[in-house]
């Protein structure tokens, strides 16, 4: 028989000692991390407290209408910017891409000086190993700033990292510091409580008469399925069928509404109030009209007309909900949503009419997200959305790197990608 080797005392106290060794410095990198992050966070503040205000003419002023939506009243058209995925981290790692995100959304807001931004998702990254924080209040709390400060009126919707399942606040703590902070700018309202999601909220833009022209649809698109709660399968939500339902009877309230106010000011007014939709994570919509269209060599189809841009997100082209819906269905039926604004692919910049309803997805800010794309410069600005009194709108991709966006601190160094080669994106 072969004899048991003695067990060397000492060795369950060393491995207690490794163990111990790791957890003192993963705390000391937390700790200084931390540290490091609060005194971050308090320069990037500052910087966003350092641009001036924007000098409008006339700027519009929103109030509140009989049904608690803001409302813009004016003859003329309604400018909004589309703002999407601008990933503030708001931890130590993210610092100086945080600072180059405000220099760009504050360059290009002075210069194009809308009546309206709305931020399609994302506004912050709280993903530890890329930000070094999970405190998602933080790039919330920098944006803000940085609005308040520019004095621009603004809303947004949640997009699937404003509150990750890890992140300190959920949504509902977030959708509480818009709304009750004392923002001065900020237009979010939580919409509804029977109605899933946060943020589901309406703005309605009016004529001197009181004539409904535009509504403006901003809804949850939420984040991740039941089964996806971390995310990390990448299987995103959809639009939820009680928030469908509230799109169809907020509009058959405000028609009737519209019919009446015209009625009493002897003008006409269509039976259906022309309005546009603005979300973070695109319908699968998106997806079928691109592929369509690539389908048909990159021209256009019966269903289909390609306005501009093109789909860069490579193999996986479109990251749309995974399950089914029938907003897009509901749209058509009901005749009045003639625009979706989505964010959410960052590379993807294109504009479609799908069956008479233009999908569009705006230029993306992101300096952090993308592994490399703080280097890469032709997917990253705005989109500028005119909505005329007539109830027609036009949308136009805006580069940040135009001459025209003055920023105050310098711009960085950036290779534009070519937009060319359409038939290296297959799906």
């Amino acid at each position: 028989m072969k004899e048991k080797k003695e067990k060397k005392p000492g060795g369950g106290k060393r491995a207690l000692k490794v163990i111990g060794i790791i957890i003192l410095v993963l705390a000391c990198i937390c700790v200084i991390g931390g540290t490091v992050s609060v005194i971050g966070n308090k320069a990037n503040t500052k910087k966003a407290l350092s641009f001036a205000k924007v000098a409008y003419e006339n700027q519009l002023v929103p109030e509140k209408d009989a049904h608690g939506n803001y409302t813009f009243v004016t003859d003329r058209e309604l400018r909004v910017m589309q703002l999407t995925d601008v990933h503030i981290g708001g931890g130590w790692m993210s610092l100086k891409k945080d600072a180059m995100a405000l220099n760009a959304v504050a360059a290009m807001i002075t210069a194009e000086k809308p009546d309206l931004v709305i931020v399609t998702g994302d506004i912050g990254y709280p993903v530890f190993f890329q930000s070094g924080t999970f405190n998602n209040k933080a790039s919330a709390k920098i944006f803000a700033t940085l609005m308040d400060q520019l004095g621009v009126y603004w809303t947004m919707c949640f997009g699937n990292h404003d509150t990750e399942v890890y992140s300190f606040y959920p949504r509902e703590k977030m959708g509480d510091y818009y709304t009750n902070s004392g923002l001065e700018y900020c237009l979010f309202q939580p919409g509804p409580e029977d109605v899933d999601g946060v943020g589901n909220q309406i703005i309605t833009v009016k004529n001197t008469q009181g004539a409904i022209t535009q509504l403006l649809y901003v809804l949850d698109s939420h984040s991740y399925t039941k089964d996806d709660f971390t995310g990390f399968m990448r299987k995103y939500d959809n639009i939820h069928q009680n928030q469908i339902d509230w799109y169809a009877d907020t509009l058959a309230a405000y028609n009737a509404e519209n019919q009446s106010v015209a009625a009493a000011a002897g003008i006409v007014a269509p039976e259906t109030v022309k309005s546009a939709m603005f979300f973070h994570i695109p319908l699968v919509e998106y997806r079928d009209a691109w592929v369509e269209y690539l389908n048909n060599g990159f021209t256009d189809t019966e269903n289909v007309k390609h306005i501009y841009g093109i789909a860069g997100e490579g193999s996986q082209v479109i990251c749309c909900g995974i399950g089914e819906d029938n907003l897009f269905e509901t749209m058509q039926a009901l005749g009045s949503t003639q625009a979706v604004f989505c964010g959410h692919d960052h590379l993807n910049n294109f504009s479609l009419d799908y069956k008479g309803i233009r999908l569009t997805y705006g230029k993306s800010v992101d300096y952090l997200a993308y592994y490399g794309i703080y280097k890469l410069g032709s997917q990253r600005g705005c989109t500028m959305i005119t909505f005329a009194p007539d109830g027609s709108f036009d949308c136009v991709p805006e580069s940040y790197y135009q001459d025209k966006y003055k920023s105050l601190y310098e711009k960085e160094t950036v290779t534009m990608q070519e937009e060319t080669a359409l038939e290296t994106f297959k799906y």
